[in-house]
């Protein structure tokens, strides 16, 4: 999955440096807010402003564990 997102995300904003571990700290809000809609529409899952916290997007690897876990939540 990790690496799926990663695509994803490369696709939309070439220029973020998934590799970082201050990525939160690197995306300005509408960076956020494109990952946010990019995994939403992807993976069918609802994310909402709460989910857009520095722990989330710490780096690829908690992104991928927001996706599993609202996953999980779904059902």
């Amino acid at each position: 999955m990790k690496e799926e997102i990663r695509n994803l995300i490369e696709d939309a904003l070439p220029l973020v440096d998934l590799d970082s571990d201050f990525l939160f700290t690197d995306l300005d809000s509408l960076g956020i807010t494109s990952i946010m809609m990019i995994l939403s529409e992807h993976y069918d899952i609802p994310l909402e402003h709460k989910d857009a916290t520095p722990r989330n997007f710490k780096n690829l690897e908690s992104l991928a564990q927001m996706v599993q876990k609202k996953l999980e939540e779904k059902g």
